[in-house]
C-alpha cells in the first residue's frame, strides 16, 4: 500500500514538472516572453524557489538558512556566470533540478535585476 502511495505522489511530482517545463509564457498582450528574460526567470523563482528563498526585495523566506535573491545579487563577485555555474552544481541544503541552460540563464538575470545601484 505504501509502495503504490509513492509511485503515485513521484509520478504526480513528475507530472507537475513535466508541465512546467512544457507551458509558455506570455506577455498580456499574447507575445510570448524571451527565454532568458528576467521575467521568465521570476515565474521559475517563483515555482521552484519561492518556498525557500525571498524571492523579491523586502520578502521574507521560509528558511533562515536560504538567502534572499537581492542579498545574493549584491554580493561582491556575483556576476552571470557565477549563477549559472551555482544552479548547476548539486548542494547539500538545495533540492537538485534539472535547470536547463536558458533556464539558467533567465534565473541569473532576474537575479541580477535585484542588485541595487551604488
Amino acid at each position: 500500500m505504501f509502495r503504490s502511495i509513492r509511485v503515485n505522489i513521484g509520478l504526480a511530482i513528475l507530472i507537475a514538472l513535466i508541465t512546467l517545463f512544457l507551458v509558455r509564457v506570455h506577455n498580456a498582450d499574447g507575445s510570448k516572453l524571451a527565454a532568458n528574460s528576467p521575467l521568465e526567470g521570476r515565474r521559475l523563482a517563483e515555482a521552484w524557489c519561492k518556498p525557500c528563498h525571498a524571492i523579491e526585495p523586502h520578502m521574507a523566506g521560509t528558511s533562515d538558512q536560504a538567502p534572499g535573491f537581492a542579498a545574493i545579487a549584491n554580493r561582491h563577485g556575483t556576476t552571470a556566470l557565477s549563477l549559472k555555474v551555482f544552479l548547476k552544481t548539486s548542494h547539500q541544503n538545495m533540492p537538485n533540478l534539472v535547470i536547463a541552460p536558458d533556464q539558467a540563464d533567465a534565473l541569473a538575470n532576474y537575479i541580477l535585476s535585484l542588485k541595487t545601484q551604488d
